[in-house]
């Protein structure tokens, strides 16, 4: 890892957080008052129920597919591709195969 006088560092995403064989995995990377950066690994057939938060949100797909549901429409997503939640819109997560994400929170 590269270093600077104030601490930061390249860091690979993708190995930040391993795949765990029936279950779902996750890494906070970044926690602040404006909002959080997490990252998951789902391995197949995992997801997260649908539910709401106040809070916009960016996915990332690092690695595998994914489908996500938001406000009753399906996306498919894979490795490279992002989507917003926006706040409040009920949104699931379901892992078509096993997947990496990164999730960006901001808060207003």
């Amino acid at each position: 890892m590269n270093e600077t006088k104030n601490h930061s560092k390249v860091l690979e995403l993708e190995s930040l957080v391993e795949y765990q064989r029936g279950t779902v995995v996750s890494r906070t990377v970044v926690t602040k008052e404006t909002g959080t950066v997490t990252l998951f690994a789902f391995d197949k057939g995992e997801g997260l129920s649908e539910h709401t938060t106040p809070y916009d949100a960016l996915v990332y797909i690092l690695d595998g597919k994914a489908e996500i549901i938001i406000a009753k429409k399906n996306f498919h997503l894979e490795k490279g591709q992002m989507i917003i939640m926006p706040a409040n819109d009920p949104h699931a997560l379901n892992a078509l195969e096993r997947f990496k994400m990164m999730l960006i929170m901001i808060k207003s």
